[in-house]
């Protein structure tokens, strides 16, 4: 790698502009507790793309937006973005509070042209730490470039995921697509096959929202007599956990209260919780009942649903692909064959090569994963922070939209040494753990109990 020419430095980088950076960078803009650069690979802002299926929506209120929750008069609000553009009364009358997710991406693309402290097409090759300063090599269209900061907040996304049981010679075979390229894919999933004498199979394997609204579009788009498969190891098709109570738990009392519990039961919970933040919208499920209702008049659809059955392997056969799943209670195999197939398998961390160089200087759980602590930092030294790395110490509100301005207001608050925006640390009206029952009356407690006030 050739030598970085010019240098910028800055009193905090951050890798990557997704959501949670820019939420970072937008509640940062204007103070003067430290500079701020935020460094994304891409060209120009993009938020899953693949997925911008008509009428789709977010799963969280507006409110989840960069800015509300920390500070509601931020000028990067998505209530100003709407007045700004002349929608703010079609979006009061509609009175719906969970935005188009294609406009809530404008939203973040309108943020981002916005904010200076965002340069597009910087991707950080490496990282070293030298003379108390993180040296980065980063390269942009006029060459590699040196930049240094003092802190680093890391804000890098995560990956699709293909599971290892879809063998590389499927993978090439072009008829296997993640849920996040199945729009720049539809086409061809959607196109007839050679043989017209039979009718094209297209299998979908996963459970979440993504494949919920994938196969509702391949339900509504396919010809009847096309078949459409879609599988899950889950045991239901469930949905989107989303009560007043269970909402509690998206509070920094339950960040408190799930960060001190040991690793092994806090794996055991972020295992049991994937139905409070990977769930179905359960209009959504409707939707597609309602669907499968309405084919149903005149015979039964050519649609197979399929729970409880794990994907065993995905190979090459002839012009398709064979599937072989196992279902899990009954330990029998069923194997078909697919001319498409989508993996809505969900995403993994991104491994972030670039960090190699200051790995002596990050601390890592014995497992290989970040220790994150309270307030967000793997720094040895308190300073390197994660942006949604922390699922496996924090919780299912690690990814959640809404916790972003929270977290956010943790992370500028510690970098600022100050209180810029005030953090909130008991929101909900039940407690977590075994918190002591105030005030009960000690009269009520038979005389070998001890009081609890």
């Amino acid at each position: 790698m050739s030598t970085p020419t010019t240098h910028e430095h800055y009193d905090v980088i951050a890798i990557g502009a997704g959501p949670f950076n820019l939420g970072f960078a937008a509640l940062s803009d204007g103070l003067p507790d430290f500079s701020l650069a935020v460094l994304e690979a891409r060209d120009s802002f993009s938020w899953h793309p693949g997925m911008m299926l008509p009428g789709t929506h977010l799963q969280v209120p507006f409110m989840a937006d960069l800015v509300t929750m920390a500070d509601p008069t931020n000028r990067f609000s998505f209530l100003n973005y709407m007045k700004l553009h002349g929608r703010i009364y079609p979006f009061y009358i509609r009175e719906n509070f969970y935005a188009l997710r294609n406009e809530y991406s404008d939203y973040l693309a309108w943020a981002a042209e916005q904010l200076p402290s965002v340069k597009f097409g910087h991707r950080v090759m490496d990282i070293s730490y030298q003379n108390g300063r993180y040296a980065l090599s980063v390269l942009t269209d006029q060459g590699l470039l040196s930049f240094s900061a003092t802190k680093l907040v890391l804000g890098t996304g995560s990956e699709p995921y293909l599971p290892d049981s879809v063998t590389s010679a499927a993978r090439g075979s072009g008829a296997v697509t993640h849920s996040s390229e199945y729009l720049f894919r539809r086409g061809q999933i959607l196109a007839e096959v050679p043989d017209s004498q039979r009718g094209k199979v297209v299998t979908v394997l996963g459970s979440g929202q993504s494949a919920a609204e994938i196969f509702l579009d391949l339900l509504r788009s396919l010809p009847e007599e096309d078949h459409l498969v879609w599988s899950t190891r889950s045991e239901r098709y469930f949905p989107l956990e989303y009560t007043k109570l269970t909402l509690e738990m998206t509070s920094p009392e339950y960040i408190d209260h799930f960060h001190a519990l040991p690793m092994d039961r806090r794996d055991a919970l972020s295992k049991a919780q994937k139905g409070l933040y990977k769930g179905i919208n359960a209009d959504l499920i409707d939707e597609i009942h309602e669907e499968l209702y309405q084919r149903s008049v005149h015979g039964a659809p050519n649609v197979h649903l399929r729970t409880g059955s794990s994907l065993r392997e995905v190979r090459p056969a002839g012009d398709t692909l064979q599937v072989t799943l196992n279902h899990d209670r009954t330990d029998e195999e069923m194997i078909f064959g697919t001319d498409q197939l989508v993996l809505a398998t969900g995403y993994r961390q991104a491994t972030g090569e670039f960090l190699k160089g200051i790995s002596e200087r990050i601390s890592y759980l014995p497992d290989g994963r970040f220790d994150v602590d309270r307030n967000y930092s793997i720094g040895r030294a308190q300073d390197i922070f994660v942006q949604n790395a922390e699922l496996h110490t924090h919780g299912f509100t690690a990814p959640d939209l809404g916790m972003g301005a929270y977290r956010n207001s943790v992370l500028i608050n510690r970098l600022a040494s100050r209180e810029v925006y005030p953090v909130e640390e008991r929101i909900a009206f039940q407690k977590f753990g075994a918190a002591e029952l105030e005030g009960l009356p000690s009269s009520i407690l038979p005389a070998t109990a001890t009081a609890l006030d």
